[in-house]
């Protein structure tokens, strides 16, 4: 049985920069920039949202010799959908990107 997806701070603190670009690829790096996540906590955030169906992730090539491949991830269909109804129903967890992601 799928585990339900968490509804901590910071997993709507993920969710909510994730919505400001959905279809957007996005580095784990960035999104730890973006969200003050720590590696220790976006990582098993990502892997769960992406366990549940409501991430994807794919390795992406650099554009710079040398620099190893990275993980990427945006949100499915499903994903999206649960991003906004969380956005919905709680607002003040979401912050400011949910006005961006609605417009």
């Amino acid at each position: 049985m799928t585990r339900l997806p968490n509804r901590s701070t910071q997993t709507l603190r993920l969710l909510a920069e994730l919505l400001g670009s959905p279809s957007a690829w996005q580095h784990g790096y960035e999104l730890s920039k973006a969200t003050g996540l720590k590696s220790g906590t976006l990582y098993p955030i990502l892997m769960r949202l992406a366990d549940q169906g409501l991430l994807t992730s794919k390795w992406k090539e650099s554009d710079h010799p040398g620099v190893p491949p990275r993980h990427v991830y945006r949100l499915t269909p499903d994903g999206l959908a649960y991003a906004r109804n969380q956005a919905e129903s709680e607002p003040a967890a979401l912050g400011a990107r949910v006005s961006r992601a609605n417009s």
